[in-house]
This record gives C-alpha cells, sequence and structure tokens, in this order.
C-alpha cells in the first residue's frame, strides 16, 4: 500500500456530518471521545479543524487517521499549533507520529471501536485484522500519540 494514501472527502452528506459533529464537540456534547482538532494550514495560516475521536489505551492517547494522509496529518507533519477542543476547553498538544511497528495494537484498538463508522475508507481492515495484515497497509495509516 502505498505511504501517501488519501480516501479525500466526497458529498454534501460528509460535510454536513463533520459540521454537526465538530459542532457537537465545540458544545461538549458529543460522545466523550470525540473532539475537534485544530492545526494551522501549511499554505494558510489559517486554523483548520476537523472532528477526530481520541482513542484512549493503556493510559496514552492516540489519534488515527483511517482515510490516510488527509489536510490534518499534512498540517501536523508541516508544524505549528495543535489543539484539542471539547466544549469551551482547548487542550495545546503535540502530536508523535508513530513508526508502522507499533501500529497493530492501535489501530485494531480504534476498528474495534469506531469500525463501524470508518469501514468504508480503511480498505477492509477489522478489529479482528492479523498483525501481518495492519503491517502490511500500515504505511497508508498514520497514527500520533497524543502528548499534552
Amino acid at each position: 500500500m502505498s505511504k501517501n494514501r488519501y480516501r479525500e472527502p466526497a458529498g454534501a452528506a460528509f460535510a454536513a456530518s463533520n459540521a454537526v459533529v465538530g459542532a457537537l464537540a465545540r458544545l461538549g456534547a458529543a460522545p466523550r471521545s470525540v473532539h475537534e482538532l485544530q492545526t494551522v494550514g501549511r499554505r494558510t495560516g489559517a486554523v483548520r479543524t476537523t472532528p477526530v475521536n481520541v482513542l484512549e489505551l493503556d493510559g496514552v492517547r492516540y489519534l488515527f487517521s483511517p482515510r490516510g494522509h488527509t489536510q490534518w496529518v499534512r498540517n501536523v507533519r508541516a508544524g505549528g499549533a495543535v489543539g484539542l477542543r471539547r466544549g469551551r476547553r482547548v487542550e495545546s498538544v503535540t502530536l508523535a507520529e508513530l513508526d508502522d511497528a507499533v501500529k497493530p495494537r492501535i489501530v485494531r484498538a480504534y476498528l474495534d471501536r469506531w469500525g463501524w463508522q470508518v469501514a468504508d475508507f480503511v480498505d477492509g481492515l477489522a478489529a479482528d485484522s492479523s498483525d501481518a495484515d495492519i503491517l502490511a497497509v500500515a504505511p497508508g495509516f498514520p497514527v500520533f500519540e497524543v502528548r499534552a
């Protein structure tokens, strides 16, 4: 799988869904794991937002990009401020990209919890996928550790 894999969002339904979920995160009314990720646009310098599911696993938080190397992933890699917003609280964080070798456990936990939401974007991966299956496609699925 290409390390440049990117499933571009398509359609008004996707945009509307992200808008609603983002608004719920800003109000603090979304499920506890849903936050609004704030990044600085690498070209415009403007703050960009997208709703994300924050996975907590053994006391560590992670972000997984089921669509691959998305705009938010590219903005994070370009540097600048990153925030996780939930309600009125915005937490300034650092996102550390993880090596492929450590992804299977994290991807599996993410898919166990939200696989139903992202099934159309993960190219057949599921919570019961083997380590070998996940490692084979790992370069196309960025995973970040959230650090305060």
